[in-house]
C-alpha cells in the first residue's frame, strides 16, 4: 500500500491553535490525516491479525483431536497461514507509515519554531532563554513526533482488545468478563503512576533547559569571563544546575522503573488468572481442549496491548508537556517590524528616505553617511531596513512614498540588505555561508571574495568554497570575518544596499583596494556607506553629513574637504579624526585588527 505524501519542509506548516497542547496536537493530526489514516488502519490490520491466531489455532486444535488429520483441520492451518502473511505485510508497510508520521510530525513542528523564531526575531530570546528554545527544536519536537508514530500501534491495540473481549464473551461469558474488566483494572493502576512521572518529566525538562542556556551563556561569554576572574564561578552554577538536571533524572527513572515493573508484573498475574480459570473450566468440560488454548493464547497476546496502552500514556504524558514548551514558544509576540505589510512594493527605481534626518539612496548611487557619532548613522541604517516598526512610527522611513512598515517583509528584505558593523558568520560550508540566497554561481562567489579582498580565505580554509567553517567563524580573523560579511552581502545583488563600517577591521591599504572595486561592483546600483574613513568616502558618488539627527551637507569627499563653512568645518574635524587614527589602522605589518574594538554600538 503506497500513497503519495507531501516531501518536507512543507510550503506551509499552518497556523496552530495555541489554545491547549490537546488542541495542538489535534490541529497536527489533522495535518497529516492522510498518512495517519494509512497507518492506523495497517495497525488494526496487522493487530487484528494477529488476534484470530489463538482462535484459528484452538479450533485447529479441537478438529485435529475429533477428526484427526482432515480437511476441517487443513483448513484452519490455511487461515492462520492467511493470517500470519497479512500481519507480516501489514506490519511492514505499516512501520514505514509509522515512521513517516514520526518525521511529518517533528519536521513541521520544527518548521512552526524556526519560523516563529525567524520572524520574532529578539523577541523569542528576550521571552524565552536561547537554551529552551533550542531544546524545543532538538527534543521536544522528537517527542511530538513518537506521539504521532505510536497513534497506530495504540489504535489498533483498542481495536484488537474490544475484538478479543467480545470473542471471549461469546465463547465463555465468566472469562469474556474477567478479561474485559481486568485489563482495564491493570491499565488504571497503571495510569495512576502517569500523573507523577508527567510532573517529574516537566521539572526535569525545565532543569535541563535552564542547564543548556547556562552553558551557552558560559560558553559564548567565556572570555569575557577570564578577563574578570568569573570563569570559577560560572563553572561552579554549571556543576549545581548539572546535579539539579541529575537528581530530576534519577526521580523520573524511578518512577518509571515501577512502573515498568508493574507492566510486567500485571499483566502476568492476569494471565495465570485467565489460565486457572480456564483450565478449571476445561477440566469440569464447560470448555473444549482448543478453547481452553484460545483463551491462554488471548490472556497473553492482550498483554501486547496493554503494554502499548501503558507505553502510549507515558509518550503521551511526554507530548503533552512537549506541546505546553511548543506553545510557549509560539506565543510569543513578534517583535515590531514583523507584521505582514498590505502596501504593494514600489517598482524598481524608487528613492529610500529616511523621514527624520532626510537620508536619501537615490536610484544608482553610491553615497556615504558621515557622523560624530556612530550611533547616529548606524541608527539610520538600522531604520532603513526596517528593524524596528514601533520605531518608524515615530521615525519613518519611506520607499518611493510608500512606508516600509507597510510593505511585505519578504519583498522589503529581497529589495533592501543591511550588513551591520559586527559580522557574525555561521557554521557550515563556506560556499553556503557566502550564498546566503542559495542562487550564486561559483564564479560571482569568487567575483564577490576578489571584491572584499578575501582570496585569503580561501587558502585558510581547508577545500576552499566546499570546507567548512566552524561557530561564528572563529577559525578566521576579525577581518578576514569583516571581509567575508561584506562578500555575503555583496552576492544578495540586493536593489539598495547599506553598509555599515565595512571595512573597520582591515588595514589601510586593504582598504583602500575594497573601496576602489566595491564601488566599481556596486556601480549603477543604490548602495548606501556608513563611515568616516576617507579611504573610502573619496570613491564615493555624494557624502552625506549627518548632524544631531540633520544632514547639514552633501558633496563629494573633495569638494567637503576643500569647502568654507560651518558644515564643512565640521566634516574636516570629522574625517580628521580618522586621519589622525591612520597611522595605527594603517600598519603593513598587522593586516587585520580585531574588530570587536570597532563595532558600531546600536
Amino acid at each position: 500500500m503506497l500513497m503519495t505524501v507531501r516531501p518536507l519542509p512543507l510550503p506551509d506548516p499552518g497556523t496552530p491553535p495555541l489554545t491547549s497542547a490537546s488542541s495542538f496536537l489535534a490541529w497536527q493530526a489533522r495535518r497529516q490525516w492522510g498518512v495517519l489514516s494509512v497507518a492506523v488502519t495497517l495497525g488494526i490490520i496487522t493487530f487484528l491479525a494477529q488476534a484470530v491466531m489463538p482462535y484459528a489455532l484452538g479450533h485447529a486444535l479441537d478438529e485435529g483431536l475429533e477428526q484427526g488429520l482432515g480437511r476441517e483441520l487443513v483448513k484452519w492451518a490455511g487461515f492462520m497461514l492467511a493470517a500470519g502473511t497479512v500481519q507480516v505485510v501489514a506490519s511492514a508497510f505499516g512501520h514505514r507509515y509509522d515512521v513517516e508520521n514520526w518525521l511529518r510530525a517533528a519536521f513541521s513542528v520544527s518548521q512552526l519554531v524556526g519560523n516563529k523564531v525567524s520572524r520574532s526575531g529578539d523577541a523569542v530570546t528576550e521571552t524565552i532563554p536561547t537554551g529552551e528554545v533550542v531544546a524545543t527544536v532538538a527534543s521536544d519536537s522528537g517527542r511530538i513526533g513518537e506521539f504521532f508514530f505510536n497513534s497506530a500501534r495504540f489504535i489498533g491495540s483498542l481495536v484488537a482488545y474490544i475484538a478479543v473481549a467480545i470473542l471471549m464473551l461469546v465463547t465463555s461469558l465468566k472469562l469474556g468478563i474477567i478479561v474485559a474488566i481486568g485489563l482495564p483494572v491493570v491499565a488504571a493502576i497503571l495510569g495512576l503512576l502517569v500523573k507523577p512521572l508527567q510532573a517529574r518529566q516537566s521539572a526535569q525538562r525545565e532543569a535541563s533547559g535552564r542547564l543548556t542556556t547556562l552553558g551557552a551563556d558560559t560558553v559564548s561569554g567565556l572570555r569575557i569571563l577570564r578577563g574578570i576572574g568569573g570563569e570559577a564561578v560560572f563553572t561552579n552554577r554549571y556543576r549545581a544546575q548539572s546535579q539539579r538536571v541529575r537528581a530530576a533524572a534519577v526521580r523520573v527513572a524511578t518512577t518509571q522503573s515501577y512502573l515498568d515493573a508493574l507492566q510486567v508484573l500485571l499483566p502476568g498475574l492476569f494471565v495465570a488468572l485467565v489460565l486457572w480459570i480456564a483450565a478449571q473450566q476445561a477440566i469440569t468440560g464447560e470448555i473444549t481442549p482448543g478453547q481452553l488454548v484460545t483463551f491462554y493464547g488471548y490472556a497473553a497476546f492482550l498483554s501486547w496491548p496493554l503494554q502499548n496502552l501503558t507505553q502510549t500514556l507515558q509518550i503521551t504524558t511526554r507530548a503533552v508537556v512537549s506541546s505546553r514548551k511548543i506553545i510557549k514558544v509560539l506565543e510569543v509576540v513578534p517583535a515590531a517590524g514583523h507584521e505582514p505589510g498590505t502596501a504593494p512594493a514600489p517598482q524598481p527605481g524608487a528613492v529610500l528616505r529616511d523621514e527624520t534626518t532626510g537620508v536619501t539612496l537615490a536610484p544608482g548611487r553610491i553615497v556615504a553617511l558621515v557622523s560624530e557619532r556612530p550611533d547616529d548613522s548606524a541608527n539610520v541604517a538600522t531604520r532603513m531596513g526596517r528593524f524596528n516598526d514601533d520605531a518608524e512610527a515615530a521615525t519613518p522611513v519611506h520607499l518611493g512614498g510608500t512606508a516600509l512598515r507597510e510593505i511585505d517583509k519578504a519583498v522589503l528584505r529581497e529589495r533592501i540588505v543591511v550588513a551591520e558593523a559586527t559580522s557574525h558568520l555561521f557554521s557550515g560550508v563556506l560556499r553556503d555561508e557566502l550564498d546566503v540566497r542559495d542562487r550564486a554561481t561559483d564564479d560571482e562567489i569568487y567575483a564577490a571574495l576578489v571584491v572584499s579582498d578575501a582570496q585569503d580565505v580561501l587558502d585558510s580554509t581547508p577545500d576552499g568554497l566546499a570546507g567548512e567553517l566552524p561557530e561564528k567563524g572563529r577559525s578566521l580573523s576579525g577581518g578576514q570575518r569583516q571581509r567575508v560579511a561584506l562578500a555575503r552581502a555583496l552576492l544578495t545583488e540586493a536593489e539598495y544596499l547599506i553598509l555599515v563600517e565595512p571595512t573597520s577591521a582591515v588595514d589601510a591599504h586593504t582598504e583602500a583596494r575594497i573601496a576602489e572595486r566595491l564601488v566599481a561592483a556596486r556601480a549603477g546600483r543604490s548602495t548606501l556607506i556608513v563611515t568616516a574613513s576617507p579611504l573610502v568616502l573619496d570613491h564615493v558618488d555624494e557624502v552625506i553629513v549627518l548632524r544631531d539627527d540633520e544632514v547639514i551637507a552633501r558633496a563629494t569627499h573633495r569638494e567637503l574637504l576643500a569647502g568654507v563653512g560651518e558644515a564643512h568645518d565640521h566634516y574636516r574635524s570629522v574625517v580628521g579624526r580618522s586621519l589622525a587614527e591612520e597611522p595605527a589602522h594603517s600598519g603593513a605589518t598587522t593586516p587585520d585588527t580585531d574588530e570587536s574594538s570597532q563595532e558600531v554600538t546600536r
